[in-house]
Formats: structure tokens, C-alpha cells, sequence
């Protein structure tokens, strides 16, 4: 079983600059107690177990506020589900206690929550309406499960990890969330979100941005420390349910609305009723429209014949308005909202229902959305600090009783690193000039590419009703011309026929396409393709797919709206590209001067998996590996890309073997190009970047991915052993940096790998990039393997070169190419399926499934002529 590798020193080039880290030490005393780890089981009076969210929490306060001296005068933490931690141990092993609750409703209190009920509703009604406030019995059984011992952070710290560290570290960021819960807070993993409007931010849709904080314990090389930093997460707009519909669907009215998707949007949500403040869960809609729903009302003291109470039938609206004297302004002609069981419905009228706050939105966000959150969410370097130095002051820690008992005291300032600015490597471009980049970017003004193509047979798809392609076309050739790119003139520009534009995309592109068959004497090189207004356009999917999976044919789209020099000559890069050209080389690439890579034939790969959004459960999920060509180059890339089930993040088909000389999975694939395309010489150094996986998920990538790209290799040559380097790299981690008394960010190429590292492993962070607006994130790399033996000093400045290799910009990127393009492919192929998606016959709709894996829809492989080409630029 591989582990990841140790760190064998620190590095040492560049320049050192003293920087600021959002890490707050943490000091620890006790360190000889032992953490009692308790299985907690909550269930009904009648034995049924409670699996309601939110519940648990109540219940656990009310049985420490009821049986308090039970617990020997202890606090605990409890993580909201079936695990509860003291320090020391509980008076008994197994205990068993009953509460009572008067009023189950959130788990959060939104400072409204009155006692006085529905204005004192008579007993007939209360009967109807089955108030979830009647009080509730529960059993709380507390059972002795584990002990865990505070040395073993102490140990971690030493690069001792262990099963009992992550455990003692689980149980203090457990008490976090504790202390976060008892605030009212909405929890979502490690981060927090007061409900409180100042930090609340709409962008659009009936969705808003809510301002929270992450905060977590982490062991470095400088001990123990609390990673703070500002969070943000999607809620839905509080208030009245018709004002967040109307936002939802952009209607101007109640009237407009789509109740179906209305419907859809809201089951689950949690409201208050007008006037009793009482709170619901959403089951539904009615069928009817709230003056021609109706129900049995029960007769006061009136019996039928068999002593059951007489009924008669009323409309919900007519109840409302005339038994609860309640006037209903707008709701008569609106469905009614469902708070009731499936089999017994009770209905409120639209106007009286408030949607409760801080309730997560999880579906995927529009591009607009996604837009406004970015521009809404983000805060230069110097803003962030104040925010999160009075975040700190807020959170009062100090006074929690959980951090006190195990002799935890948290320092009130940020902790201070030193870096190191890596130099940028020199470029080449063409005519043999070399260029030094500055603040990691470079201008091609006056500059030609290194290695430009020529485009002799082409055309041009015109789905977009309103562009000059005369002026367009002259335009790209001039600055094609200029960049060193000979662009002949098109051989025809297809306009798209105006009685298709209302067509499904599929059937347009059938058209454009019968109509460019008809006419071209034979394939060409190339396609451009001008896209109808909107960026992201429903035509580009089956676009992709028809020219790459049927055709072969390398393309480009482009939305015709502010186009100018610099967006023609930002699109000519992406052309040149996927053409076969290259924008530009570091200047080392092709002399045996680049550290390791030039002394023994070298490939570079990049991996990622894309998944479908939150909400989508069916949709398969994407694996991409790019890999290098032509060694020793590491600007020229290929892609592989295949489906795996949904949600999967580790890859399943790197290695497929489907008879004893066959195998189907994308590595053989990728070590064939890589002979072929670099003189017949396989690769005796496989350097390895993955993207996207946890710290709990690098045992997996050292020993099931690794195994089977391993197994691959042996499976072309048995007497083939090349070395493995491993890294990962991770993007959505808390950990920022921070020049003092700067407003701006760290310069590019500034890397750090003391006293925030990892206490025992090879990692480090490095800002490759520019930060032009927010504060730079940091890509955090680890170094899980390294057969090759590279340097500390030589490793980094690899990783901070491939930052400089993205033919797709004239600036270094903040995470390396290979990935980068990873995430292209996957995301241009993932294109090909969005518009068949199988969610209509996938079985997480029916209740009747076969038994064993959903067989997860395949993708079309991509023809000969383009499967080796950078078609993603």
C-alpha cells in the first residue's frame, strides 16, 4: 500500500518576501486528556428512529438542560446526527433518557418565532390542521463507542498521522459547528452563515449570495493552527412565497406563473403561516385553485347517526375568509400551498405563506447568476483581512466551554510566512524572438507565433442573424497576417435559412450542415462557426459533436457581439492551436536544459473529473486525461475523455482490459500517441497532476489510479517499468495569502512551502498567476510521489512553468496547463450528451429499477483527424 511521500527539504530559488496567512495559532494545554466519542440513537415514543434533519440538536439541548447533572457537570459536542464527544468520560456507558419538546419547527430560530398560534383557533380547526406544536416525546439512548486521545494531535503535529488524530481533529471542528448552530447559524460543512441581511447580496433569479465563514483546525509545520476565511453560499430570498416565484421564473405576476415548476421549486422548503408564525414544511401544491379547493371541516358538538362528528364541505378560501375572518387579497385564483401528509392534505392560501431564511438554493446557477455571485462575492486582499480579523473577534471562541476544557486558547493574529517569487521562465515567439514575461504576462503586440499554420481551406456557419461576416472575415485575416498566420479567403460564407431559427438546435445543425455538404468540393480544414447572440448557445453541443465525433473537422465558435482586435486575436490563438500550431514555447523546451525532463524521454499528464450540478444525480460524470506529445516538448497536448458513473471522482478507465490483447482505457491510448509522436520512445518518467480529489482520497489515486495506469504500461510492454511522479492539485481550499501594508496582491510565481505546510508531507502553495480583481487563490500542490528524485527547487520551478504554457492566454494561469486542459475537454465533450440527456428514462425518477449499475451512456469517440489535435483551446 503506497502512502504520500515525506518532504525531503525546502526550496530555495527566488526571491523572499515576507507574507501574511489567514492561519491563527493555536495553542494547546491539555494534551494528556482523552476525547469519549458517544453513539447517540434519538427515536419516537412508539421506538420509530427520528431521521428528520435538525431535530437532533433540539433534542440533545434539552437533554443536557433537563439532566444536566447526569453528565457530571460535562459539555459536550454534538456533530447534528449520531455522534457526541466530552472530554473525559461520561458517569454511565450506556444511558437511556426520554424528553419532551413543545415546538419542533427549524433547527434555526429567525428571531420570530411567537408562541401564540393561529388566533386562538377553535378546537374543530385545531383537529383540521394537526399542529406539528403539539408536544413530542423522544428516547435519547447515549452509548459508549470510542476513545480518542489528545496526544494524537500532538503526535500529528510530529508527522505522526493517525486514525485517532483526524478523529481528535474531527471532534474540535465538530465543536465549531456546535458553537455555529447555537448562534442560529445555517451550517453547510465547515462553514457558517449568520442570518443576518448585511451580508446577504441578490443576484437574480430569487436567489441570493449569503456571506459566511469557513473555519477550520489544521496541522502544520508550525503547529496547530485555525484556518478562517470568508465563505459564500447560495440561499433562497426569505419572505413572502409569490414575490421569490415571480423572481424565480422573471413573471411580472402571480398569474404568469408555471405552476408545475413552481411546484418543483418549492416542495421541501420550509415557510411561516400568517398570522401564527407557525412553521411548515412545503409537501406541495393543491390541484385546484384556492376558491374551488375544498375539505371536511368538522361540525362544532354536531354528531351523525354514528356518533362521528358531521362535516361539512367547505372552500379553503371561503374557510379563510369567512370562519377566520382572514381577507385574502390576491389568493382566490392561485393553488394553495400543502404543508399536509400525502394522504392528509392541509392547505394555506399563498399570500399567508413567508419562506423562512437561510434555506440553501442547490440547483445550478444560470450564467448570469454564477456572474452576479463572482462580481458580488469577491474583496480585494486588504478588505478581506478586516473582515475576517473582525470575524475572528465575533465568533468569540474564547468563551466556548468545549475549547476550554481541552485547554485550547486561539491567537487573535494572522500568521506571518515567508515566501519566495520564483523568476518567470523566458518565452519564445517567432522570427527566434525570446521574451522575458513581466508580472506574469506578455503582450504579442508587434510579435509573431512560433509555429503559425496555414488556414487554404475553410468557411464560414452563419446561425447569427445580425453579423457583418464581410467585415469579420477581412478583420481576422489582417490579423492573422500579422501574427504570421496566412489565412486564404473562406470558400463560402453559409448563411443559416430564417425559416430553421426557431428549429431545435439538433435539426439546425443538421441543416447547416446538409447545406455545407452540398456545396464543398470536399472536407475542410477548418469550420468557423458564428453562434446566434447568447455565449452560451443550445447549438454548440451538437456543433462540437457533428464536426469532431462525425466529421472530423476542427472548429470554432464565436458569439459575433463586441468583437475587436484583441478579441479576434484572442480567438486566432485558440485556432492556431487546435490547428496544430503553437502561440508560443518556453524558451528551454527544446534544449536539454530543462530539469529532469530533458535527460529521459518525459510525458505529462493532466486528470480531472467533472460532475453534473448538486441538484442533477443522473447525469454521468466525466473523466478527461490530457496527456504531452512530441517530447521533449510540454506545450503540446492530446485529450481522452469517457464517461463514468454519476459522482464518481475516481477515474475507472484508465486501464480496460476487454480481451487478453485488448485494452479499450485512455492511457494505452495516450502511451501510444506519445511513441508515435515522439520518435518511437516510450516514456521512462510518467509525471502525473490530478485535480479535484480530497486528502481523504490520495491513498486512492497512490493505489487503485495508480495501479491501473501501472498495470496499462505493463499491459503494452511486461518489461516496462517507468518512474511515477504524483501531484495534486487543489483549487478550493481556505488557505489566502496576504502582503502586510499592500493593497495588492502577491506577485505571480510566489511560492510557500513553511510553517504552513503539511508537518510531514511534500507540499506547497503557489500563485503562478496575476491577481487582478479579489484576492488570489493559491493553488495548493502535493507531491504524493517522485521516483524521478526531483529537487524541492526543480520540482516547483516545473509546476511554475507549466503555469506558462496555456495557449489559450498571454498570461500564466493559476493552476498547471495539463489541468487546465483537462477541464476544457471535459467540458466541451460533456457538451455532446447535454443535449440527449438521459435524465428522462434514468431510474431516479421511477420507482421500478433493474437491480445492479445503471449502464452510464457512452460518449462518441471523436474521429482520427482531430483526436490527436488540442481541439479544446
Amino acid at each position: 500500500m503506497r502512502t504520500p511521500i515525506a518532504r525531503k527539504g525546502l526550496g530555495s530559488k527566488g526571491q523572499k518576501i515576507p507574507l501574511l496567512t489567514n492561519h491563527f495559532k493555536v495553542n494547546v494545554t491539555g494534551v494528556d486528556g482523552h476525547f469519549y466519542h458517544y453513539s447517540i440513537a434519538i427515536a419516537y415514543e412508539d421506538g420509530r428512529p427520528v431521521d428528520g434533519k435538525g431535530v437532533g440538536r433540539k433534542v440533545m439541548e434539552k437533554v443536557h438542560e433537563t439532566y444536566g447533572s447526569e453528565f457530571g457537570g460535562k459539555n459536550f459536542a454534538y456533530d447534528g446526527e449520531k455522534s457526541l464527544f466530552t472530554v473525559g468520560a461520561l458517569p454511565s456507558n450506556k444511558v437511556e433518557y426520554n424528553v419532551v419538546l413543545e415546538d419542533i419547527s427549524s433547527n434555526r430560530n429567525n428571531g420570530n418565532a411567537s408562541p401564540d398560534h393561529f388566533d386562538n383557533p377553535n378546537e374543530s380547526d385545531r383537529k383540521r390542521l394537526r399542529r406539528p406544536y403539539r408536544s413530542k416525546t423522544y428516547k435519547v439512548q447515549i452509548s459508549f463507542a470510542a476513545k480518542i486521545p489528545m496526544q494524537a494531535i500532538g503526535n500529528a503535529l510530529r508527522g505522526q498521522e493517525s486514525e485517532n488524530s483526524q478523529e481528535a481533529l474531527r471532534v474540535l471542528d465538530i465543536i465549531l459547528r456546535q458553537h455555529a448552530a447555537k448562534q442560529g447559524c445555517l451550517l453547510v460543512r465547515q462553514s457558517f452563515f449568520h442570518n443576518d441581511p448585511k451580508n446577504f447580496a441578490d443576484i437574480g433569479g430569487g436567489v441570493l449570495g449569503c456571506r459566511g465563514f469557513h473555519s477550520s483546525f489544521r496541522t502544520t509545520q508550525g503547529g496547530l493552527s485555525l484556518n478562517i476565511d470568508v465563505s459564500t453560499t447560495m440561499i433562497i430570498q426569505p419572505g413572502p412565497v409569490v414575490d421569490f416565484l415571480i423572481a424565480n421564473q422573471n413573471v411580472k405576476d402571480p398569474y404568469s406563473l408555471d405552476w408545475a415548476k413552481a411546484k418543483r421549486m418549492l416542495k421541501n422548503l420550509r415557510v411561516t403561516a400568517n398570522p401564527s408564525n407557525q412553521e411548515y414544511k412545503i409537501t406541495g401544491l393543491s390541484e385546484k385553485p384556492c376558491r374551488e379547493q375544498t375539505f371536511e371541516l368538522k361540525q362544532k358538538g354536531g354528531k351523525n347517526g354514528n356518533g362521528e362528528a358531521e362535516t361539512i364541505e367547505v372552500t379553503v378560501y371561503e374557510y379563510f375568509v369567512n370562519y377566520r375572518k382572514i381577507e385574502l387579497r390576491y389568493s382566490a385564483d392561485l393553488p394553495c400551498v400543502n404543508v399536509g401528509k400525502p394522504k392528509r392534505p392541509t392547505y394555506i392560501p399563498l399570500e399567508l405563506c413567508s419562506l423562512v431564511s437561510l434555506q440553501r438554493y442547490t440547483k445550478a446557477l444560470s450564467t448570469l447568476q454564477r456572474a452576479s455571485l463572482v462580481e458580488k462575492s469577491r474583496q480585494k486582499p486588504q478588505e478581506r483581512m478586516t473582515i475576517l480579523t473582525n470575524a475572528l473577534r465575533n465568533s468569540k471562541y474564547d468563551a466556548e466551554p468545549m475549547l476550554r476544557s481541552c485547554g485550547i486558547s486561539i491567537s487573535s493574529s494572522f500568521t506571518q510566512v515567508e515566501g519566495r517569487v520564483l523568476p518567470a521562465p523566458r518565452l519564445k515567439f517567432g522570427n527566434g524572438e525570446d521574451f522575458s514575461p513581466r508580472n506574469g504576462r506578455w503582450n504579442l503586440n508587434n510579435k509573431k507565433l512560433v509555429e503559425p499554420i496555414k488556414i487554404e481551406r475553410w468557411a464560414v456557419a452563419n446561425f447569427s442573424a445580425r453579423c457583418d461576416t464581410r467585415n469579420l472575415i477581412r478583420d481576422l485575416i489582417k490579423i492573422g497576417q500579422m501574427k504570421g498566420i496566412n489565412i486564404e479567403e473562406p470558400f463560402d460564407v453559409f448563411e443559416e435559412s430564417p425559416q430553421f431559427r426557431r428549429a431545435p438546435a439538433v435539426v439546425r445543425v443538421e441543416k447547416m450542415f446538409d447545406e455545407i455538404q452540398s456545396k464543398l468540393p470536399g472536407a475542410p480544414q477548418f469550420l468557423l462557426c458564428l453562434l446566434p447572440e447568447r455565449k452560451n448557445c443550445d447549438i454548440y453541443g451538437p456543433w462540437k459533436r457533428k464536426n469532431l465525433a462525425e466529421f472530423g473537422i476542427v472548429t470554432q465558435c464565436m458569439a459575433p457581439m463586441r468583437v475587436n482586435d484583441q478579441y479576434l486575436t484572442n480567438l486566432l490563438l485558440k485556432i492556431n492551436a487546435k490547428l496544430g500550431g503553437l502561440n508560443s514555447l518556453l524558451a528551454i523546451e527544446r534544449t536539454p536544459a530543462m530539469p529532469m525532463i530533458s535527460k529521459a524521454p518525459t510525458i505529462i499528464l493532466g486528470m480531472d473529473v467533472s460532475h453534473g450540478s448538486p441538484g442533477q444525480s443522473d447525469i454521468p460524470s466525466i473523466a478527461a486525461v490530457v496527456s504531452s506529445r512530441q517530447w521533449p516538448l510540454i506545450s503540446r497536448y492530446r485529450a481522452s475523455v469517457r464517461t463514468q458513473s454519476p459522482k464518481v471522482e475516481m477515474i475507472d478507465s484508465l486501464f480496460k482490459k476487454v480481451s487478453d490483447n485488448e485494452d479499450e482505457g485512455i492511457i494505452r491510448e495516450l502511451l501510444l500517441d506519445f511513441y508515435t509522436s515522439s520518435g518511437k520512445r516510450k516514456p521512462d518518467q510518467i509525471i502525473i497532476f490530478r485535480d479535484g480529489v480530497s486528502e481523504s482520497q490520495f491513498n486512492q489515486v497512490l493505489n487503485v489510479e495508480l495501479d491501473q495506469i501501472i498495470e496499462a504500461c505493463k499491459f503494452l510492454d511486461e518489461k516496462w517499468s517507468p518512474k511515477f511522479v504524483v501531484i495534486v492539485a487543489q483549487k478550493n481550499h481556505h488557505t489566502k495569502f496576504f502582503q502586510q501594508g499592500v493593497p495588492d496582491n502577491v506577485p505571480p510565481g510566489t511560492v510557500i512551502d513553511n510553517k504552513i505546510c503539511h508537518p510531514r508531507n511534500n507540499d506547497f502553495y503557489l500563485c503562478a498567476h496575476a491577481g487582478m480583481i479579489g484576492t488570489t487563490r493559491p493553488t495548493h500542490y502535493h507531491v504524493l510521489l517522485d521516483e524521478v528524485g526531483f529537487s524541492p527547487d526543480d520540482l516547483q520551478e516545473l509546476v511554475h512553468s507549466l503555469s506558462y504554457v496555456y495557449q489559450r492566454s498571454t498570461t500564466a494561469i493559476s493552476v498547471v496547463a495539463p489541468i487546465c486542459y483537462a477541464h476544457l475537454a471535459a467540458t466541451q465533450v460533456s457538451s455532446f450528451i447535454k443535449f440527449e440527456e438521459s435524465s428522462e428514462t434514468s431510474s431516479s425518477h421511477g420507482g421500478m429499477t433493474a437491480p445492479g449499475p445503471i449502464p452510464v451512456l457512452q460518449l462518441p469517440r471523436l474521429k482520427d483527424n482531430v483526436c490527436n489535435s488540442m481541439f479544446f483551446c
